[in-house]
């Protein structure tokens, strides 16, 4: 879906950009991956190349500007374009405590850090795109930018930010043929953060394990793979009617909490019992 297209990803070291590469690598991209620290980054990078795929590393800080802009010339001057715009960069966030607690500080980091970032590369990559006429901006937020979700502190004015800021950069880039989309993602329990958390403490992350995919109208929370079968789609030409718009990947719980419904067990009329 993606042949010939050119990706730049930011924080392609984590979890989650990680599979987002290797999905736009397999679909055919030339995949351009960067991150504060390299190794993580050249580690898939190497997973990509073994697999077949094309990637590229570069130290990138996507929090300055300067940096930012130096390497996507650098990767016009190598590849001719930048077709794809992907920034997965984390933030420290601070979650957990009722707000009434939170100090400011806490509350405001990641609506800062989250939304600069993600204008940096974004803006960064408009410009390019409007010479272009054609390109892809994509984000990614999580469960609480389209819910209330007690306890998330500043993380979900920082998902409500970036689901806004691609609703408005959609609307000014696409007469230029550019799509801005954004992906709001459930948490997803094969990341690196669920697998930590369940390592560290299984007996407490299993009832929360539990409650989470109860919440879902299909009972499951959505894995990495399904996010990134979703960006590549977003990213490809299937879907040129696609932009300026949220995509929902959190299995349903962002339309309804459906942890009162459950599939009845013997009930042989079909019916659905609540509990």
């Amino acid at each position: 879906m993606l042949q010939n297209k050119n990706a730049v990803i930011y924080g392609a070291g984590g979890s989650l950009g990680g599979a987002v590469a290797k999905a736009l690598a397999n679909a055919g991209a030339r995949v351009f991956l960067t991150g504060r620290n390299t190794g993580p980054v050249q580690k898939v990078a190497d997973e990509i190349i073994v697999a077949g795929g094309r990637a590229v590393v570069a130290q990138v800080d996507a929090f300055n500007e300067t940096a930012i802009r130096d390497h996507l010339e650098k990767m016009v001057q190598q590849a001719g374009t930048v077709d794809i715009s992907f920034n997965a960069t984390a933030s420290k966030v601070v979650q957990n405590i009722p707000l009434t607690s939170m100090s400011v500080e806490d509350f405001i980091t990641p609506v800062t850090l989250m939304t600069q970032t993600r204008f940096l590369t974004a803006i960064a990559a408009g410009k390019i795109m409007m010479q272009q006429r054609s390109g892809v901006i994509l984000s990614l937020t999580a469960t609480p930018g389209g819910i209330g979700y007690p306890y998330t502190g500043g993380f979900a004015l920082a998902c409500t930010a970036i689901e806004t800021l691609a609703q408005n950069l959609g609307s000014e880039l696409g007469v230029y043929g550019v799509r801005v989309v954004n992906i709001r993602s459930g948490g997803s329990p094969d990341s690196k953060v669920f697998r930590d958390a369940i390592e560290q403490l299984p007996q407490e992350m299993e009832p929360v394990l539990a409650k989470m995919k109860a919440d879902t109208m299909i009972k499951k929370m959505p894995l990495m793979q399904d996010i990134a079968n979703v960006a590549a789609f977003l990213c490809s030409d299937l879907a040129t009617g696609i932009t300026g718009v949220t995509v929902d990947v959190t299995c349903g719980t962002t339309a309804a909490l459906n942890y009162r419904v459950k599939a009845a067990n013997d009930d042989r009329s079909g019916k659905v019992l609540a509990s």
